[in-house]
């Protein structure tokens, strides 16, 4: 999901697994986008669920070149 330039993806897990964040990764660099936030919603705290991802600009420069 796109929300004001950031990619956000939203799960209801037990935790976040390395899974996740290369999931969420993935989509960063495919969307060539810098900044992605990982929202777990199975948490007392909606504010420990969250986890902000950043894309290198590196990687991105290369999906840029592809594109």
């Amino acid at each position: 999901m796109l929300v004001e330039g950031l990619v956000v993806e939203l799960k209801s897990v037990q935790r976040i697994e390395p899974v996740h964040k290369k999931q969420l990764l993935s989509y960063l660099r495919l969307s060539v986008k810098e900044i992605g936030l990982l929202i777990n919603f199975n948490e007392a705290l909606l504010k420990d669920g969250i986890l902000r991802v950043a894309n290198s600009s590196s990687t991105s420069q290369d999906v840029r070149e592809l594109l």
